[in-house]
């Protein structure tokens, strides 16, 4: 896995970086809190988190607007807390709490959130990519100028879904950035192990897709690079792809034991922390002080724990509504049948 992208020089506001550096700080902690409450059997099922990956989400909520969709596999806490989603319904729905996103029935890995555009995270590896290429057809359907950005992992860009879906973006020049977050393993399983094609991002130009690999360690080019692909999708010129080259400094998931990884690999990923990235350059811009700094990291710790009390006091959701949200009884087609 390669570990550095050549890093684009442009010049950003103290309030991007600020920007970047609380809905980071947000990811992180909420993250690891709930790295203590699966220790403590609060939190149950499966739970995948996003440290080491922040600026993949931040990055590109700064790039794009509001009114474009969001779509993305389980590992899907961070999009939605940089959106704007409420921490404390987020945190709701880890718990299974009838306040959650998603009423408690979907707990880690179906966070969703209508009001911020965020399309859900989805536990079959690869469902989510032709699913966003139908988000992008809708838009493009009611000629809209807004896009899909459609997040998932190296492993499924080996499910024949992603070709399928690449395929009719091309020809139907759909406006979706199809990203890859490529963070080395596949689960327990390296990139090298299940594909001689290492630079996923040359798998887009099998289809004449624009692509291009991105130092998703780094905030400022996941911006700059989902910003470029967005400017091409407006322009009515179809897809693109983009490679985050990023690493999770956890395990894939909550019960993986890490044993296909050394100490060594997670400590030199470490020293490219995205966080730590932001806070040298607020500091050295004297955009903030040490100070103000430790401060917003207090005020994020407080408001994690606010979600983490109202996660607690929250009911859970009554056996009889077991069947709600799950069928649509009648559906008004917009259509006229022939």
């Amino acid at each position: 896995m390669s570990k550095k992208v050549s890093k684009t020089k442009r010049t950003f506001s103290k309030e991007t970086y600020m920007k970047w550096y609380k809905d980071m700080l947000l990811i992180r902690r909420f993250e690891e809190k709930c790295g203590q409450l699966y220790g403590q059997q609060k939190i149950r099922g499966f739970c995948h988190l996003y440290i080491g990956q922040e600026a993949c989400a931040a990055g590109a909520v700064s790039a794009l607007d509001k009114d474009d969709k969001w779509i993305t596999a389980y590992r899907d806490h961070a999009q939605p807390l940089a959106l704007g989603t409420d921490p404390k319904k987020v945190m709701a729905e880890m718990y299974g709490k009838v306040t959650g996103t998603t009423k408690g029935k979907g707990g880690s890995m179906h966070v969703f959130d209508k009001e911020v555009n965020f399309v859900g995270g989805h536990g079959i590896v690869g469902a989510q990519i032709p699913l966003g290429a139908g988000l992008a057809f809708a838009e493009k359907y009611q000629g809209t100028k807004n896009l899909c950005i459609c997040y998932f992992g190296d492993g499924a860009v080996r499910q024949g879904a992603l070709h399928e879906a690449f395929n009719m973006a091309m020809l139907w020049k759909l406006p979706v950035i199809f990203v890859v977050e490529n963070n080395g393993y596949a689960m327990g399983t390296s990139v090298s192990r299940t594909s001689n094609v290492t630079d996923l991002y040359h798998i887009g130009k099998a289809y004449d897709m624009p692509s291009k690999p991105v130092n998703g360690m780094d905030v400022e080019e996941v911006h700059i690079a989902v910003e470029e692909a967005a400017e091409h999708i407006r322009a009515g010129k179809g897809p693109y792809f983009l490679e985050f080259k990023t690493y999770r400094f956890k395990g894939h998931s909550m019960s993986d034991p890490q044993k296909y990884r050394t100490k060594e690999e997670v400590a030199e990923y470490k020293e490219q922390d995205p966080i730590e990235q932001v806070k040298q350059a607020l500091l050295s811009n004297e955009y903030a002080t040490e100070e103000e700094l430790k401060q917003i990291d207090k005020d994020i710790k407080a408001q994690v724990m606010d979600a983490v009390k109202f996660a607690e006091d929250s009911p859970y959701p009554d056996a009889k509504d077991v069947y709600e949200d799950v069928f649509v009884e009648q559906l008004d087609f917009p259509f006229e049948h022939s």
